[in-house]
């Protein structure tokens, strides 16, 4: 198949299923959003082929491969008035990848690609927010030094630290404008420290290394233990998602946030959702940011807030199944970034299958062919059988259900402990998608730092794993050969009980009790006799 290159725009159709493949599930799915008239900035997709291209000729980037995003840029450049690395009205792209199987977290994201020490003072002028721009190029400084030249980030993160405590303040967040600027001269003397060169300032430059950073991310040892784990075989890479930029970082009326069209843990009827004021979206799904509810969008910005509940429900009649989209608000007004099929609990699974069918949305037949390979005869879910245990902390849930197991700090120590048959809970500062391994060998998860719709906490509720995050109460060693946790020290191979459905953190085994969707299972199998019924009869009028 050639490698091909496709427009998403206000103009696009509905995309035919079969160019799922080519264009992988973000871009598929932009282009459904964008089919629906819903807000989605204007992009570009560079079909699967050219990831296999990539792989198959020595991990390099065709010559001609510049050449034809350009001609794609300029089309965004047309569509929105800027140009991409002009001095005064500058155009930034954002990078993204795109499997044709959704894989939360897997492969990299980059922002802001055209940003330049150039460019910088129109962008300035074009915004009106100096802060905006600054808070954004040292960003961009960062990501691309680990995620294009492959630096470690402690470097960055120690640089980034020294500057925070000279301010005097508690996060990069609260830096102002100067603070900022500082921070990233010195980010930009670090890079160069660290690559041995400059930071480029050729905006297509930028944009091809982030591209092919995108290809090596398709390769790299999370994606596949994560293609493995999930038994995703066949494909052929990733896409790439080159798409205008929308700033969620630009002031009070800015943000960025994950939303579920139902809860992904328990299947309620429900809008999910996390949000984080002034700030981009890797914020969020990071998991390394305290974040905020539906509660406190509603009262920040709350048009924005209503037009996100109207989105809520066209997205479920238009896709006819729970929804995981990312957005941002630029300036109060609404962008989407992603929507897909949401990740879900097993026990989720089958609550949301039947009250898609009291809703409307889905028939019968259609209920009973998604919960076909769940395991309904196992499907429970454990509560505490007594409160004797001392609480030690409290924590936001982010997957249902209780689990005791032994303490492990790191993903080896969860791997190893579980090859011995002890059932794991792996505690971390903040869980990345690194920590895959981990997270599949533990019975339960609990995070100082993250919120429910972090990539963590996504593949957590996949996995069917107990998960808690969002515990100020735990300090972890620097070492991580101890933790504390409501003032009490605990060491790996200590027992710890997280119970998903109080937010609670209890010292010791605790005894559990397993409960059945009973209700939710007598009606499958009502719809099962229905279906058994109607067979001989359409047997029958077939003949």
């Amino acid at each position: 198949m050639k490698p091909k290159i496709y427009a998403i725009d206000a103009d696009t159709a509905r995309p035919a299923d079969d160019l799922l493949p080519e264009v992988g599930n973000k871009a598929f799915n932009l282009m459904r959003l964008s089919a629906l008239d819903l807000p989605v900035p204007p992009a570009f997709v560079l079909s699967t082929e050219f990831c296999r291209h990539w792989s198959e000729h020595g991990r390099r980037i065709g010559k001609e491969l510049p050449d034809l995003m350009a001609s794609h840029v300029r089309r965004l450049e047309n569509l929105s008035g800027l140009s991409f690395g002009d001095a005064r009205r500058p155009l930034l792209l954002s990078v993204r990848s795109g499997a044709a199987a959704s894989m939360p977290g897997m492969m990299e994201t980059l922002l802001n690609i055209g940003l330049t020490l150039g460019t910088l003072p129109g962008f300035i002028a074009l915004t009106g927010k100096p802060r905006l721009a600054w808070d954004s190029m040292r960003r961009l400084v960062q990501s691309f030094a680990e995620v294009a030249k492959g630096a470690d980030a402690a470097g960055f993160d120690a640089v980034t630290a020294a500057a925070i405590a000279a301010a005097g303040v508690q996060s990069v967040a609260e830096l102002d404008t100067l603070s900022l600027r500082a921070l990233t001269q010195e980010l930009l003397a670090h890079y160069a420290d660290v690559t041995g060169a400059p930071f480029p300032e050729d905006p297509m430059q930028q944009l091809t290394e982030a591209v092919e950073a995108v290809f090596r991310s398709w390769e790299s040892e999370r994606a596949v233990t994560y293609r493995r784990l999930n038994k995703l075989t066949g494909l052929p890479g990733t896409a790439v998602t080159v798409q205008r930029m929308v700033f969620g970082n630009g002031g009070a009326d800015s943000g960025s946030g994950v939303g579920f069209t139902r809860n992904p843990a328990t299947g309620v009827n429900e809008l999910f959702m996390e949000y984080l004021p002034n700030a981009q979206g890797e914020d969020v799904v990071s998991g390394r940011f305290p974040v905020e509810g539906a509660d406190a969008l509603a009262s920040l910005l709350p048009e924005a807030y209503a037009h996100l509940r109207s989105i809520r429900d066209r997205l479920e009649r238009a896709f006819g199944d729970v929804q995981d989209f990312e957005f941002t608000i630029e300036n109060g007004k609404v962008f989407l970034l992603q929507t897909r099929r949401a990740k879900r609990t097993d026990w989720a699974a089958l609550q949301i299958a039947v009250d898609l069918v009291r809703d409307g949305l889905i028939d019968p037949q259609e209920a009973l062919a998604r919960v076909k390979d769940l395991p309904l005869d196992a499907l429970v879910r454990y509560r505490l059988q007594e409160t004797g245990h001392p609480r030690l902390a409290l924590a936001k849930s982010a997957g249902i259900g209780v689990a005791s197991g032994r303490l492990a700090m790191t993903s080896e120590e969860a791997v190893a402990l579980a090859a011995r048959g002890e059932p794991v809970i792996l505690v971390r500062s903040d869980t990345t998608t690194d920590d895959i391994a981990g997270m599949n060998a533990a019975v339960g998860i609990l995070t100082r730092h993250g919120g429910r719709t972090s990539h963590a906490a996504v593949i957590a509720r996949q996995l069917n794993k107990v998960c808690l995050v969002g515990c100020g109460e735990l300090e972890i060693a620097d070492d991580a050969k101890q933790c504390t946790l409501g003032g009490k020290v605990l060491y790996p191979g200590d027992y710890l009980t997280l119970d998903g459905n109080a937010g609670a953190v209890l010292l010791g085994k605790a005894e559990l009790v397993a409960e059945r969707p009973d209700q939710s299972l007598a009606q499958i199998e009502a719809w099962r006799a229905q279906q058994r019924l109607s067979e001989p009869q359409a047997a029958s009028s077939a003949a």
